[in-house]
C-alpha cells in the first residue's frame, strides 16, 4: 500500500465513480478514475456494486492508503436546525434531539451530521444531514467485504462544494456572491461558497441538492430552486452572479440569467478535469467525477469533513486496530508465560512431592532395621550405609562369625519349639512374627487367659525373654503382642 494515494468513492444505488488521487507535491494528479454500474446485470444490489469496484481497483493495479466515500444525495436528507449552541462539542452533544424535535419524528435509527452554517446571539443555524442506518449499514458491509473499509462516509453535496472550493474559485479573484449550480444526469447542487479562506472556519458553504427526473424541464427546475437558495443566503450577502454546469449540455446559460436576471456564467468543468487532474476518459459524468475527487480531497488536505460513520460506526483506524492486535498479542504471550510457569510449577512439586513419599515409605518400611528412628534432618545417603552395615551384619550371622550373641536363627528355633510345644493346650493362634537384628516380635491370641500365661511360660522356659507384652480381650480371645529377645547372661 502506497500511503500518499487517496481513494474517493462517489456512490449511488446501482453506479459508483472512483477516483485514486496522489499526493498534493504532485498537485494532486488523479492516478486513475472509472465509473462502474450495476443496470441492467443479474444482479442490482449494493454488494455487486462493491465487487465491481473492487474489481476495478485491481485491474487497474490502484495502491492507496485510505478511503472515503461520497452518498448520494437520492440515499440522504437535509434539514435546517437551530441550535442554542455555538461551541461544537455543545452543539455535537445536542444536535440529536434538535433534528427529532424540528422534524417532529423519531430518530432512532438515523445517522446524522452536521455543519454550523452560521451563528449568532441566539445559538447557531446548523445545515444537518440524515440517512437512515439500514443503509449506510448496507454501503459499509458491501464495501467491507471487498476489504474497502473508508475513513468516513460524507453528502456528495460536501465533496462536490469541496472540489469546487479547491479547483474553481481558487482560480477567480471575485468568491463572493457566486452560485454555483450544476446538473448531473440524475442530480442537481447549488453551491454558495463560504468567503471564509481559513480551513478550520466554522462557518461552511451553502449547500442544497435535488433530484432530476428524466422528463424534467432542467433549466426551469434549475430556475425555481435557484430562487429559493437566493431567498436562503440573503442574509448571508447578495447573490448577483449565478455559474453554471450541465452535463447533458442541454441548458441554456444565457437563457437562464435572463429569467433570472443575474449575470450568468458557464463553469467549463471538462477543462478543469481533463488539464488540471488529467483523469483516464473512463468517467461517465464529469461531476460525478468531481464529486469523488471532492471525496478524496480531505484525505490528501486533511480538511473539515461532514461525517456519517462518525454517528452510526465511528472508523477505527489502523493505529486503534493495531493497538487492538497487539492488545490481544500481549494477552496471548501473557497467558502463554503463565501456562509455562505453572507448567514447570506443577512438574517441581510432583518431584518434590515424590520424594517427601520416598521418605516417608522408607521412614515407615525401614525403621525397624535401623538403629533408630529415622528423623527428618536424616540424609538418604547416610540411610543406605546404615543399611548396608546391617546386612552384613546379618550375612556375618549366618555364616557363624558372630560368637557374642545367638544368631536369629536359633531364635527362631526356640520360638518356634515354644509354639509347638503349647499350640494345641492353649488354643494358640499366630498373626505376624516381625523379626529384626535385637528382637522378634510376635502378634496373636489364645483362648482364654491362663493360656495366654502359660504360653508366656513356655517361652521363657525356652530360653528366650518377653521384653515387652501387651493383652487384652478381643472377640472373646486374649490377644496379644510380645517383643521376645534371647536371655542376657
Amino acid at each position: 500500500m502506497e500511503s500518499q494515494n487517496y481513494l474517493g468513492i462517489y456512490i449511488s444505488r446501482k453506479t459508483a465513480t472512483v477516483v485514486c488521487l496522489g499526493p498534493q507535491k504532485k498537485d494532486g494528479d488523479v492516478l486513475k478514475c472509472f465509473s462502474v454500474s450495476v443496470e441492467g446485470q443479474q444482479q442490482e444490489d449494493m454488494h455487486a456494486l462493491a465487487g465491481l469496484i473492487a474489481q476495478g481497483c485491481a485491474e487497474r493495479e490502484l495502491k492507496f492508503s485510505e478511503i472515503t466515500v461520497a452518498l448520494d444525495c437520492a440515499m440522504f436528507m437535509q434539514h435546517s436546525v437551530h441550535s442554542e449552541f455555538k461551541d461544537p462539542k455543545q452543539i455535537a452533544a445536542t444536535v440529536r434531539f434538535d433534528t427529532e424535535e424540528a422534524l417532529a419524528t423519531d430518530i432512532t435509527n438515523i445517522a446524522l451530521s452536521f455543519e454550523i452554517a452560521s451563528n449568532d446571539e441566539t445559538g447557531s443555524q446548523l445545515t444537518v444531514f440524515t440517512a437512515e442506518r439500514k443503509i449506510l449499514t448496507e454501503v459499509l458491509d458491501a464495501l467491507q467485504q471487498y476489504n474497502l473499509d473508508p475513513i468516513n462516509i460524507e453528502p456528495d453535496v460536501n465533496c462536490l462544494s469541496r472540489f469546487i472550493c479547491r479547483y474553481v474559485t481558487s482560480a477567480e479573484s471575485e468568491q463572493t456572491g457566486t452560485l454555483y449550480g450544476l446538473l448531473s444526469h440524475r442530480n442537481g447542487y447549488l453551491i454558495v461558497p463560504s468567503a471564509a479562506t481559513d480551513e478550520e472556519s466554522l462557518k461552511a458553504s451553502v449547500v442544497r441538492t435535488f433530484l432530476v427526473g428524466a422528463t424534467q424541464d432542467r433549466a426551469k427546475l434549475l430556475q425555481r430552486e435557484v430562487l429559493v437558495t437566493k431567498a436562503l443566503v440573503e442574509g448571508a450577502g447578495p447573490v448577483n452572479c449565478i455559474k453554471v454546469f450541465d452535463s447533458t449540455g442541454a441548458l441554456e446559460s444565457q437563457q437562464l440569467g435572463e429569467k433570472l436576471g443575474m449575470e450568468t456564467g458557464v463553469i467549463d468543468l471538462h477543462s478543469i478535469a481533463e488539464t488540471k487532474l488529467r483523469p483516464e476518459a473512463e468517467c461517465a459524468d464529469p461531476i460525478d467525477f468531481s464529486i469523488a475527487c471532492g471525496a478524496a480531497l480531505v484525505l490528501r488536505e486533511k480538511g473539515r469533513s461532514v461525517d456519517f460513520r462518525e454517528d452510526f460506526s465511528p472508523f477505527q483506524g489502523k493505529k486503534l486496530r493495531f493497538q487492538k492486535t497487539l492488545k490481544a498479542a500481549a494477552i496471548s504471550v501473557t497467558i502463554l508465560l503463565v501456562a509455562v510457569g505453572l507448567y514447570f510449577q506443577t512438574q517441581l512439586f510432583s518431584v518434590s512431592r515424590g520424594k517427601n513419599n520416598i521418605h516417608s515409605r522408607f521412614a515407615r518400611d525401614y525403621a525397624e532395621v535401623t538403629l533408630d528412628k529415622l528423623s527428618d534432618n536424616v540424609k538418604i545417603k547416610d540411610a543406605v550405609r546404615e543399611l548396608a552395615r546391617l546386612l552384613r551384619r546379618i550375612e556375618d550371622e549366618k555364616k557363624g562369625l558372630i560368637t557374642n550373641e545367638k544368631s536369629i536363627s536359633s531364635n527362631l528355633t526356640l520360638l518356634l519349639a515354644a509354639f509347638v510345644k503349647c499350640a494345641a493346650q492353649t488354643g494358640l493362634n499366630i498373626d505376624t512374627v516381625n523379626i529384626t537384628t535385637k528382637a522378634i516380635m510376635v502378634t496373636g491370641d489364645t483362648s482364654n487367659r491362663q493360656n495366654r500365661q502359660k504360653f508366656f511360660e513356655t517361652v521363657r522356659s525356652s530360653g528366650l525373654e518377653i521384653k515387652q507384652e501387651q493383652y487384652g480381650l478381643k472377640d472373646n480371645r486374649e490377644s496379644f503382642r510380645i517383643t521376645i529377645a534371647p536371655k542376657t547372661s
